[in-house]
């Protein structure tokens, strides 16, 4: 099994315009250990026979509703990834699912039993998502529409959950495009939570074949619902060697947008020593010639845009290489037109390209 290393991020802010916080966040970068701290980043380190977890849960309520619901849902996970319970279930990719599910399905039924017994929190609920990053994999869960994200350096950004919301629905059943999900008047409208008084939590699950250079992120709508990903891409690009770093710039990025949300973010930066610079090459030339592998393929297939906004930086450059061309066209074009006939710069210009265009012309008659 390759040996991975992973440095961690995370924070909160309450954003610009609400007086509470109803995000809550918990990570653990080893589990072994039952501690459960805010990382500070700092240098890599080994991860633990039973991985390291994430968790970003994202309140809603009012009041003080919000808060509560996130933070039962935190500390239900906290009490529930202990070293004995989860010795029983690694190994086996089913078991993982079925007990992160499970543990979803026991915070739900704690917040809708406090909702019962408070009444001033009633109506209180959540979304979840968590990352359980163990051996070579990150096992996603999640219930809502806090996200996870991956950079990935061949495939660029890519959402591995998928929101529970309803332009989600719209776009599964053809009616909304992708592009137009962010931007859409009921996209804050979602269809899945804990703490729903009619129906009980459904989480979904997928795993995720980690890389060398991956990033992993967590963040609640307050980062995804106000930016777009060709933001939050560029940010994580510009500022990837550093996640304390990164997630403080994301938070930037989303204060910027406006901040009327809050917003909270984790971040988890994979190295996998066993990946030499060589398997790298190798891999990307494989990749060239014969697309994706059927492994990779089963890793991403399932991703909410497959056409993967990634990697943009080449083709940006490209992009800005035509423009020039095309201003200096022009531009050229327009020197040609106002200059006089006897201009020596005109004269030297038409006489230099005169015979390219009486060839190309004979050659299209």
């Amino acid at each position: 099994m390759s040996e991975v290393k992973i440095k961690l991020a995370a924070g909160t802010n309450v954003g610009l315009v609400r007086q509470n916080n109803e995000d809550n966040f918990v990570v653990s970068s080893d589990l072994s250990t039952s501690e459960w701290l805010v990382p500070q980043a700092g240098p890599y380190a080994d991860l633990g026979e039973l991985g390291a977890l994430l968790v970003v849960a994202d309140g809603m309520g009012g009041a003080n509703a919000g808060e509560v619901a996130s933070a039962i849902a935190v500390e239900t996970i906290q009490k529930k990834y202990t070293p004995e319970a989860l010795k029983d279930v690694i190994g086996d990719d089913k078991c993982i699912q079925e007990f992160m599910k499970d543990v979803v399905k026991e915070a739900d039924l704690n917040i809708f039993n406090h909702s019962k017994e408070d009444k001033s929190t009633q109506g209180m609920g959540t979304t979840i998502v968590m990352a359980w990053l163990l051996g070579n994999k990150a096992y996603i869960c999640w219930c809502g529409d806090s996200r996870c994200y991956v950079l990935n350096k061949k495939h660029g950004l890519i959402q591995l959950s998928k929101d529970h919301s309803y332009v989600q629905e719209l776009v599964d059943k053809g009616e909304l495009s992708p592009e137009l999900m962010h931007d859409h008047p009921l996209s804050n409208v979602i269809t899945r939570c804990l703490g729903d008084t009619e129906n009980r939590a459904d989480p979904e699950t997928r795993i995720y074949q980690l890389h060398n250079g991956d990033i992993i992120m967590l963040c609640s709508d307050g980062l995804c619902g106000i930016c777009h990903d060709d933001a939050i891409l560029e940010t994580m690009i510009q500022y990837h060697e550093d996640p304390m770093e990164c997630k403080n710039e994301l938070i930037s990025i989303a204060l910027s947008a406006g901040g009327y949300d809050n917003v909270t973010i984790a971040l988890a930066n994979i190295q996998n020593d066993e990946e030499s610079e060589e398997e790298d090459q190798k891999e990307d030339d494989e990749e060239e010639k014969d697309n994706e592998t059927e492994e990779e393929e089963d890793n991403l297939s399932t991703t909410v845009r497959c056409e993967v906004i990634g990697h943009r930086t080449k083709k940006k450059i490209w992009k800005n290489i035509l423009l020039l061309l095309l201003l200096l066209i022009i531009g050229a074009t327009a020197y040609l037109w106002l200059a006089k006939d006897t201009d020596p710069t005109k004269q030297a210009f038409l006489s230099a390209v005169t015979p390219y265009w009486e060839k190309l012309m004979s050659y299209i008659n």
